[in-house]
């Protein structure tokens, strides 16, 4: 899944990750797989402290599988999950599915001028 996150045309956000950083990522997250007949169709990953907050991120349905309702029943899971079910926020960033998230009840950040960001 690794090498095929970094080739697929729609992770952009994994096209502009080396191998390592990628597998870093995974190994220090909350991780989760959607599996149809055997075959993995999706994946997400999450950083949470388990109580307060949890980020949801690089979240990706294979485009075969797009539009029925995969995405949907898999975000439901993701958040029925026992690490997740009592935190009080969840965030996430995303370059085009605002609409996709909004169904689930997440809101554009109310005061964006408070989210910061130092990049290395």
């Amino acid at each position: 899944m690794i090498l095929y996150l970094t080739s697929y045309p729609n992770t952009y956000w994994a096209k502009e990750r080396s191998l390592y950083e990628i597998k870093k990522s995974i190994e220090n997250s909350v991780c989760f797989g959607a599996y149809l007949d055997g075959k993995q169709i999706g994946f997400a990953r999450v950083i949470t402290d388990k109580t307060i907050f949890s980020y949801l991120l690089d979240v990706f349905i294979d485009e075969k599988y797009q539009g029925k309702n995969y995405g949907q029943f898999f975000l439901k899971e993701i958040y029925n999950h026992p690490h997740l079910i009592q935190v009080k926020k969840h965030y996430l960033h995303t370059k085009d599915a605002q609409r996709f998230y909004e169904k689930f009840g997440f809101e554009t950040y109310p005061n964006p001028k408070r989210f910061m960001i130092k990049t290395n």
